[in-house]
This record gives structure tokens, sequence and C-alpha cells, in this order.
């Protein structure tokens, strides 16, 4: 039958019946290589005898992967309520009026101020007006690094309101405008939904970046 032995360890296990060393993997316990000898002739006695582990056979490895599949869907199930969970608890913060929340910086954002916030109700136009002017002037007749006057403006307009959702809102209508007026004045007439969308994300993204300046003042 013959012996499996580490030279690491000094160690050997004996093949019962029936085993054969492709049964056994080619580690032992202690990260040694194992090797098959037919007798111990060649072995220290002072080298003790171990048990190994054999290999798990065919059956056991598709079992496994089948049992592993089995339990993917349970796994994003949990992974995906601890997500909600994790998303519900950030944004229930505690309501003033069911619009904002106090932060450390100020008054904040939650999902039902964003809810109210799909009107034109509160557009301040003598703001957004002269803006959108002046981005539209720049976007189509300036060219190279000062077209990042585009952005501080659209900055500034997010910093000059007290809730950071109106900022955000107000931003928002002057980056379309602008970039839609822009790409006319440009002839981009091709581009026009694009530049409009590229628009409406500056804008957010911008008003954004500028109510929360004026939170952290």
């Amino acid at each position: 039958m013959g012996y499996l032995i580490c030279g690491k360890c000094k160690s050997y296990y004996k093949l019962q019946k029936g085993e054969k060393t492709k049964d056994f993997g080619d580690k032992c316990h202690c990260g040694g290589n194992l090797r098959y000898v037919e007798n111990l002739d060649i072995v220290d006695p002072c080298w003790k005898p171990v048990v190994l582990a054999k290999k798990p056979g065919r059956r056991e490895i598709v079992k496994s992967k089948i049992n592993y599949l089995i339990s993917i869907p349970a796994h994003l199930k949990t992974r995906f309520f601890r997500l909600g969970s994790a998303l519900k608890n950030r944004f229930q913060r505690p309501s003033y009026g069911n619009t904002y929340y106090n932060s450390p910086y100020g008054r904040g954002l939650d999902l039902e101020s964003i809810k109210n916030e799909f009107n034109l109700d509160n557009i301040q136009w003598p703001v957004v007006i002269p803006v959108t002017v002046a981005i539209t002037l720049i976007y189509a007749f300036i060219s190279g690094i000062f077209t990042l006057l585009i952005f501080a403006l659209l900055i500034l307009v997010g910093y000059l309101f007290k809730d950071q959702m109106l900022g955000i809102k107000n931003a928002l209508i002057t980056g379309v405008i602008s970039f839609f007026l822009g790409g006319l004045l440009t002839g981009s007439f091709l581009f026009l939904i694009p530049l409009t969308i590229v628009g409406a994300i500056n804008g957010a993204v911008c008003g954004w970046i500028g109510g929360y300046l004026r939170m952290r003042r």
C-alpha cells in the first residue's frame, strides 16, 4: 500500500486498503510536499505518523458548486436588503416642514424636498437671466481657459441661495438655457439636445457645489 511522507514536518501517512496517492493532495498540512514511498526504510524512526485529509471527490466538488450557486440569490437578497436599509437610513433625517433637515453645516436635502422641487415656481429669474446671458456669450465667443468662467458662474448661482435644493434648481435651469442658446449661436444645431443635457448636468453639479460651499461657510 505504501506511505506518503513529508520531509518538512518529518511525518508520514500509511495508505489504507483501497486508498491511492491520487486520493490526497500534493501538499502536507504543514505546507510541505508529499512524496510516495513503498516502505519506511529511508525514513528516520523519529518521524511521526499523521492523518491526512482526502481530496474531495468529483461528486463532492459538483455538490459544493451546486450549493454555492443555490446560495447566490440568498446572498444577493441579503446584500440588496442591507444596501436598501443603508440608503433609507441615509435619507431619513429629522425633517422640518417635510422639506429640509438640519446638518452640521446648515440646512440640507432629503427625498421629500427633491419631490417638492419639480416645478418652476421658485426660479429666481433676476439671477438666472443675467448669468444665462453671460454664460451664453462666454460659450459662443470665448475659448480657452476663460471658459472655466462658465463653471464659476454656475457655482455662484448655487451659492447665492440659502436652500441648497433651490440653488441646484436655479443653476440647472441656467445651465440648460445657456448651453442651448450657446449651441444656437455657434450653429451647433445637430448637437442642441446633447449640449442641453451637458448644460443640465453641469448646472446641477456646480449648483450642488455652490450650495455645499454655502452650508460650509
